[in-house]
């Protein structure tokens, strides 16, 4: 079928597709693997899951509210096997449309009791819909046989009484599958069809058990207006949208891409036969998903509240500050580099056009004063050595609760004191993420650090907050993006105005004069969009960028049009033994070349590894300096105190 022949348009009316195309819409996690862990009981004779949304109303409900209060916006109805020979072979015949009409009560009562309780807490909350969960049947009995009775009780009269959606999942026969939509949309008000198989890829080979492309084009041709996959890995379902992405009939609008993994996937890890996801790691998956196109993102198979309000976090920080309203620029002029230039000596020298170094630090998490007081010894050694020009020091590093980095700075100071004024200082840089805070308060801190003397900043979105079990559960602000961040600390207040456009104050220079920093993930998933959103930042007024760690330098190739306007500072990780090597290059948005696993695997003794992961930091150092990047991002938080070492040996 040609991109042109394709119908974009065969529900036009449909809340559920206008959402998908201007967004992205969370659905829910598994229902049966919950039902399993709240009864302790597998669907079976006398305890048939379906069943339970006439036997046992009040369970099914408690399922759909822990997706919704987890940020679910699409609900599967509780209808996978209630189809007449499914429920037949367990005793139940003959109850096939009272099933699938109570199951679609339950959900929309569930999303009207949550809208109720939303009502007073929110004055505008997200549209949300129904979804009929449709699984395939064993054997080949005629589709009409199977669906018919199943299809009219969802379906119903339209929109008004029916699902808003059918969704097709975890079928393994492309024939089949495809024979079931074309039967689906014959049915008089039959609403859109997602249609998602459950595809597995090979991990010798690549090789799957349906091939994509294929599975796609025969999707869009029997009429699905979402096709997916469900019931497989998350790398599998990355894998799959990675691929599906840039088929005609996904990049002319025939079809939307839709991905429920299962909560991951079990392997060799060591000595163990385990998974490594968990729900950061979903959350981190969804964004990915959301990234390469994906428009309708939920879970399956062991995938309940936990994980899909990780999902739900990480998916809201894609959208900071896309519905943010904010006053034109005043028209003033805001400062230039010879007014920042005197921030401190990393600003005087990145300015210049020289060589800068920041080390990275990490604020305490507890009150004991001993950690406090080490960190606070370490910037005094590298202000007084000269090794470092700027202590760079995150906000919240991992969405986890730590000092903020102002009253990390202002302690520091008051401990050292003097010592800061040895050598030829050193300039500290407040990470600033636009995860906890409001438009307004976003505002008020950086006037509190203009008055303590901090006068650069790096603008992050940052990751949601993520809380151990025993921690009250904390919410993501997301108010602004690093971009809108950087633009008004640029465009207002360092043009001498508040957001808003007023002045700062009656004075003849209210303005600040931040130096503005941003970050740049060079092994990024989607480096197509995260290129453009560094265009972005730049053009929004930042002065510098620093990136993550990148131990292959094709990955920092990427930037070389972009150094010719830009200051870009190159993130180094010191690892110090072959467990580091392996625990970092989990981290998503990270790529450890083989080279560097088989540099530490040559030393049984753990201080040779140190020593060896010391001379590769050293190493990756002298070569940004050597090929004329603009500084040195130095991060070392496994152990702080090789970081005079490496620049000892960097200044060699």
């Amino acid at each position: 079928m040609q991109a042109e022949q394709l119908q974009p348009d065969r529900h036009p009316q449909s809340r559920f597709l206008a959402a998908l195309r201007s967004g992205v819409v969370l659905g829910d996690g598994a229902t049966g693997s919950l039902l399993f862990e709240i009864t302790g009981r597998l669907s079976e004779r006398n305890h048939v899951y379906e069943a339970l949304s006439i036997e046992n109303p009040d369970l099914v409900t408690q399922v759909h509210m822990s997706h919704l209060q987890a940020g679910a916006l699409a609900l599967k109805t509780n209808t996978f096997g209630a189809n007449e020979p499914s429920l037949a072979r367990l005793g139940i015949s003959g109850k096939t449309t009272e099933i699938n009409r109570a199951a679609l009560r339950l959900a929309r009562e569930a999303l009207q009791q949550y809208a109720d309780a939303e009502e007073q807490h929110t004055s505008k909350a997200p549209e949300r819909f129904v979804l009929g969960s449709l699984g395939p049947v064993t054997g080949d009995e005629p589709v009409e046989q199977v669906y018919e009775t199943q299809l009219r009780a969802l379906i119903g009269d339209g929109p008004e009484t029916g699902v808003d959606a059918l969704l097709f999942e975890t079928f393994e026969s492309l024939e089949r599958a495809t024979s079931v939509v074309r039967f689906a949309n014959s049915i008089q008000n039959c609403p859109p069809i997602a249609l998602h198989m459950s595809l597995r890829q090979r991990r010798r080979d690549g090789a799957w058990n349906i091939e994509p492309t294929e599975y796609v084009r025969r999707a869009a041709e029997a009429g699905a207006s979402v096709v997916g996959v469900n019931c497989c890995a998350p790398w599998e379902a990355e894998a799959f949208v990675r691929i599906a992405k840039d088929l005609p009939e996904v990049t002319s609008g025939a079809v939307l891409l839709s991905a429920m993994p299962n909560a991951g996937g079990f392997e060799r890890i060591g000595h163990r036969f385990m998974s490594r996801v968990n729900p950061e790691f979903m959350g981190r998956s969804a964004r990915a998903l959301s990234d390469n196109g994906a428009r309708l993102i939920g879970g399956c198979c062991e995938v309940h509240g936990e994980h899909i309000r990780e999902m739900s976090g990480f998916l809201r920080s894609r959208q900071a500050g896309t519905l943010l309203d904010v006053a034109a620029s005043a028209g003033r002029e805001p400062v230039g580099p010879e007014r920042k230039s005197e921030n401190g000596p990393f600003s005087r020298k990145l300015f210049a056009g020289e060589f800068v170094v920041s080390v990275e630090m990490l604020p305490p998490r507890g009150t004991g004063p001993k950690q406090l007081r080490t960190k606070a010894q370490l910037v005094e050694t590298l202000t007084a050595s000269g090794l470092a020009d700027a202590v760079d020091v995150t906000d919240g590093s991992r969405g986890i609760p730590l000092m903020p980095p102002g009253d990390f700075i202002q302690s520091v100071k008051e401990i050292l004191g003097d010592g800061l004024s040895t050598g030829p200082g050193i300039e500290f840089i407040p990470h600033f993420t636009a995860r906890d805070l409001n438009l307004m308060a976003v505002q008020s801190r950086l006037i509190g650090y203009h008055s303590r003397d901090i006068n650069n900043v790096l603008f992050v979105t940052g990751d949601p907050p993520k809380m151990s079990p025993t921690y009250p559960r904390s919410t993501a602000v997301f108010d602004l993006d690093s971009t809108r961040m950087i633009e008004l600390a640029h465009s207002r207040l360092n043009a001498g105005v508040d957001f808003g456009g007023q002045p700062l104050g009656r004075q003849a220079a209210p303005e600040t004069h931040f130096t503005i920093g941003t970050g740049f993930e060079p092994e990024a998933l989607d480096s197509v969009g995260e290129m453009a959103k560094l265009d972005r930042k730049l053009a929004a007024g930042a002065d510098y960028v620093m990136t993550q760690p990148a131990f292959t330098w094709e990955a920092l190739r990427q930037l070389d049009d972009v150094r010719k306007r830009a200051r870009i500072i190159v993130g180094v990780m010191v690892l110090t033994s072959l467990a580091h090597a392996e625990r970092f290059a989990q981290v998503p948005g990270v790529r450890v070349p083989q080279d560097v696993f088989d540099r530490f695997a040559r030393y049984d003794d753990e201080d040779d590894q140190r020593k060896s992961g010391l001379e590769l930091a050293v190493s990756q150092a002298e070569l940004a300096r050597r090929e004329g990047w603009a500084g040195l991002y130095l991060m070392s938080p496994a152990s702080p105190h090789a970081v005079p070492e490496v620049l000892r040996g960097l200044g060699r």
